[in-house]
């Protein structure tokens, strides 16, 4: 960790004095650090833990959220990002403000400020604490309570977590995402194999036999019914879940923003897309594994994961384990917190501001924003272990309010040039009031991915109708990009062969593969 942080402050040392260099790492970042920063941003605690249980308890079919994603990363290389980087726009709601005016801007920055700062910043320091509490038992390491230990927890990952995003802006971020990346890979390729090798009373071979030739219906990912994905969910608000986090995610997107030119960011976004065809095999087999070592019997299916690693990874390798653990949370948090900082001071201190803030100016307050919003999330995040119906039920019923009708005004702003602003306000104001009905309050029996789709559908019609009854106005808009807008020239053959990996995952992990 040491050596990460040391590393992170050489590579930013001085390139943080202006509001470019702050919030986008100055227009600077090639396709390597923002692949690595995007695998480490979306990948944390919740699903080394969350997947390889779900693998565990039921099987693979819950890899869709993973591999199914490299579809929305095709998107957002080749239609997405050529939009917003031509415009050199440094948040999402800067593009909306452009397309439809200041109102949806504020409206949007709403959405994600309540969001990162009520329920995805608290829940990915609570989640990640939680697995550290798991892994390494730290109430009988420090001789504390449960409730000390996670409190304990939650402030180290948040105070180390937040200095590299209050300190080191998005460059810092991007960089120890990287170096965390190297290790994550390391650590998710080694306990798999450690796993097989267990399995197969150490023999690597006899442990691949035993499993994919007993139970094998645990390989499967077609899911059903019962399942935790059902497999027709992959074709209705799955695509637009995925869509909304790699396309247009404040969190996400924004080291793509900080591409040195876009074939720069065509790769990066493209490489993060076969890391992520390559969970399932880091994080689900071993939840695989652990059923065939450990069988049905653990108390929990998020033991399985924890149990494994503790069985199979050498002691000495247990250090290394808790960096990488720690890393990826870390990247989760600072990548939010950086994001929440710079949606603040964009889109809401400067428009409200008469003469235009200073470089210095705008970056004082990201980091006392950035302050604020950390300590906001301390507080909250050990309220979640109160959740009736746990912290995932949470996280997934309140990511409903603005992820759906964030995607479905972006759509619009993309394809449909007559909708005016009044039609993406009117979307907006219908989906919290109908989603919070279809989610607390009518039990539609109807599963919540479907109710994405139904409800982007309904969005989108409204949007059509204002377009109609009201057309927009266009007026021709000259923009200057501030980097080179040559597309890379494999981007189409890479993203082709990125969507056949997906084909040929689904049909190994079915029952015309493996189950």
């Amino acid at each position: 960790m040491g050596l990460v942080a040391w590393f992170s402050y050489r590579k930013t040392r001085g390139q943080t004095e202006t509001q470019e260099g702050y919030f986008l790492a100055g227009r600077g970042l090639g396709g390597v650090f923002i692949a690595g920063s995007l695998l480490l941003t979306n990948l944390s605690a919740e699903q080394m833990i969350g997947l390889n249980g779900s693998a565990y308890a039921f099987n693979l079919s819950s890899m869709a959220w993973e591999v199914t994603a490299a579809f929305a990363i095709i998107v957002m290389a080749l239609v997405f990002l050529p939009r917003y980087l031509i415009g050199g726009f440094t948040t999402l709601p800067q593009y909306l403000s452009e397309r439809f005016d200041d109102r949806v801007r504020r409206l949007t920055v709403v959405l994600f400020i309540l969001g990162y700062g009520l329920i995805t910043i608290p829940s990915v320091l609570y989640a990640g604490s939680v697995a550290v509490l798991q892994l390494f038992d730290i109430p009988a390491l420090l001789s504390i309570g449960y409730s000390t230990a996670l409190i304990v927890t939650i402030l180290t990952i948040g105070v180390i977590g937040g200095l590299y995003a209050i300190a080191g802006g998005l460059k810092a971020v991007a960089v120890s995402d990287t170096l965390n990346g190297v290790g994550l890979l390391i650590i998710g390729v080694t306990v798999p194999v450690l796993g097989l090798i267990e399995l197969g009373d150490g023999s690597f071979a006899h442990g691949v036999a035993t499993l994919t030739q007993q139970h094998p219906q645990k390989l499967n990912a077609i899911g059903t019914a019962t399942d935790p994905t059902p497999f027709g969910t992959l074709f209705t608000g799955m695509i637009l879940a995925n869509l909304f986090y790699w396309g247009t995610n404040q969190y996400v997107i924004q080291r793509t923003l900080g591409a040195k030119n876009l074939a720069e960011g065509q790769k990066g976004v493209l490489l993060s897309g076969f890391f992520k065809i390559i969970v399932p095999f880091l994080m689900m087999i071993p939840g695989v594994i652990a059923f065939h070592l450990y069988g049905p019997g653990l108390a929990s299916m998020d033991q399985a994961y924890p149990r494994l690693v503790a069985d199979v990874l050498p002691t000495a390798m247990a250090g290394f384990f808790l960096a990488v653990l720690l890393g990826a949370v870390f990247s989760s948090f600072n990548s939010l917190l950086n994001s929440a900082a710079t949606l603040f001071c964009i889109d809401v201190i400067a428009p409200l501001r008469r003469i235009e803030p200073s470089d210095a100016e705008m970056i004082r307050w990201a980091r006392q924003i950035g302050i604020v919003i950390a300590l906001i999330s301390f507080v909250i995040a050990p309220l979640l272990q109160l959740a009736p119906d746990g912290l995932w039920q949470v996280v997934r019923q309140f990511t409903g309010f603005y992820n759906i009708p964030v995607i479905s005004v972006v759509i619009a702003a993309f394809f449909m040039p007559k909708v005016p602003a009044e039609g993406a306000i009117a979307a907006i104001v219908f989906h919290i009031p109908a989603y919070a009905l279809v989610t607390f309050v009518w039990d539609t029996g109807v599963h919540f991915i479907h109710l994405y789709a139904v409800l982007f559908t309904l969005e989108i019609g409204i949007m059509w109708v204002a377009g109609r009854v009201w057309p927009r106005a266009q007026t021709p808009t000259t923009l200057r990009p501030p980097i080179d807008m040559t597309p890379w020239r494999w981007s189409k053959w890479v993203s082709g062969g990125l969507a056949l990996s997906v084909v040929a995952i689904y049909w190994l992990f079915s029952p015309l593969g493996l189950a």
